[in-house]
């Protein structure tokens, strides 16, 4: 099963999950420094990334995992309090640009590209003091920010990502709280927040567009979040319709404005409008673009990056009680089937990466895809032995290489989450997503392959994988 010639294989990593050196050299403080940092169980064991992989300080050994891979593709993220510490271009830190500057030029030196991430997740403390992403001011701060990552490192760096996962961050962190700073805004916040990013994210694509391409001829673009929801009866209307309006609220929510026509989803902006109108709202809990910025944000983005781990099964349920919150706007209940294997969060349904690549190309006109994160927890972090881990991606490799081939999808990158396991978020150290083991306990904390590690650098040395369709 070869995969077509040039095919880009790559891993994933982002600045908080690995780096460490919270504050060292400078660096100012991010949410996740704070929100870790105020304990109150809110992470597994209230563990933190102060020091994570300690990727700040051992780069070198985060190069050898990657040349051990042979991956063509890196994507990491850049701390933006690392390289601005209070958010702005007011004081610029050049032991921050230095860091970045030195993974660049290394991932060059030995062939691989980079992919690099904007914001994933870590915003300065100083901008969440100002009202973060629920702030119109954020959209000129992150303009700023992105400008400055171009002009320091756009010379070399020519796939960009603006922001990750925006629809995650939305939801977590500003509708429900679970995420920094950790304050639930339900039924409102995460509308506030995804509005203002998609804003930001299209004023930074024009200033690429208009400031820097013509001279560094790069792509810039966001990454979304994808799980594929099928109804839980196929037979069933409300259930279909149920199945998508799940995918407009959770995929074209972003896409359709950015990819489309600069404007929400109809059956998004029908579903708030009505559901408010019922709890006393004077008008639709989802703001609204202006012409003028419908205008500014459709078009802006050169290839569709998306992120696939799981599936799940949808059905109607009525908001009978008018109850406030985004998840009851889609008037839905999402759950697994009983018959798919899990960890955690992630059931194994290989073919639903098929079915959200082949939704995509059908709907936003068959764009140039990059998968820039997948994967599958190891459920037992004292074995390097992951055989049921590196079997979920041996499944999903064939899935791609139908979408390739059958469905005519094009798709030109593959990344796994994640290079090294790192912090996970809410999660901690628990939760292990590694193709490297790192062993937390050793202040030396070395790296260590998995057995899927030495499959994947197969598959990536192949250009595929043995056997046929």
């Amino acid at each position: 099963m070869a995969f077509p010639a040039g095919f880009g294989w790559g891993a994933a990593t982002a600045a908080y999950q690995v780096e460490g050196g919270w504050d060292a050299d400078g660096k100012g403080p991010c949410v996740w420094d704070t929100f870790t940092h105020q304990g109150g169980e809110r992470v597994f064991k209230n563990q933190t990334g102060d020091v994570a992989c300690g990727s700040y300080t051992l780069w070198e050994e985060d190069l050898k995992c990657i040349k051990q891979l042979g991956l063509t593709h890196y994507r990491f993220s850049l701390s933006w309090s690392r390289l601005l510490p209070d958010g702005t271009t007011g004081f610029i830190n050049q032991k921050g640009i230095d860091y970045y500057n030195k993974i660049i030029d290394d991932l060059l030196t030995n062939g691989v590209t980079p992919i690099v991430t904007l914001y994933h997740f870590d915003l300065p403390q100083a901008l969440e003091d100002q009202g973060g992403w629920l702030s119109e001011a954020i959209i000129e701060r992150f303009d700023k920010y992105a400008q400055f990552c171009f002009s320091t490192f756009g010379d070399r760096v020519k796939q960009w990502i603006t922001i990750n996962e925006p629809n995650i961050l939305a939801m977590l962190a500003y509708e429900l709280g679970s995420f920094p700073p950790g304050i639930p805004h339900i039924g409102t916040g995460g509308y506030q927040a995804a509005h203002n990013m998609i804003k930001a994210h299209a004023r930074s694509w024009h200033s690429y567009d208009s400031l820097f391409r013509k001279k560094q001829k790069g792509m810039v673009t966001l990454s979304i979040f994808a799980s594929w929801l099928e109804p839980a009866d196929p037979n069933s209307v409300s259930d279909q319709e149920a199945a998508k309006r799940a995918i407009a609220f959770h995929l074209d929510f972003f896409a359709k404005p950015i990819f489309i026509d600069g404007d929400y989803p109809e059956v998004v902006k029908s579903q708030v409008a009505s559901i408010s109108k019922k709890q006393g709202y004077p008008s639709s809990r989802l703001p609204e673009f202006t012409e003028e910025e419908k205008k500014m944000i459709k078009g802006t983005a050169d290839f569709f990056a998306v992120h696939y781990y799981t599936s799940r099964l949808v059905k109607y349920q009525e908001n009978k009680k008018g109850e406030l919150g985004l998840l009851q706007d889609v008037e839905i209940e999402f759950f697994p089937d009983p018959s798919w294997k899990n960890i955690d969060w992630i059931y194994v349904v290989p073919w639903g990466i098929r079915k959200v690549l082949k939704y995509i190309k059908d709907t936003y006109n068959n764009p140039v895809i990059y998968i820039t994160e997948n994967g599958f927890p190891q459920l037992d972090p004292t074995s390097l032995d992951d055989t049921h881990r590196w079997e979920y991606f041996r499944q999903t490799f064939q899935e791609l290489f139908k979408a390739i081939q059958l469905d005519k999808v094009n798709l030109q990158v593959y990344c796994a989450w994640s290079l090294l396991d790192n912090f996970e978020w809410n999660q901690g150290y628990s939760s292990r997503f590694g193709l490297f083991h790192v062993d937390f306990e050793d202040p030396a904390r070395p790296r260590v392959p998995y057995t899927s590690a030495k499959e994947y650098a197969k598959i990536i040395r192949n250009n595929g994988l043995e056997g046929h369709l």
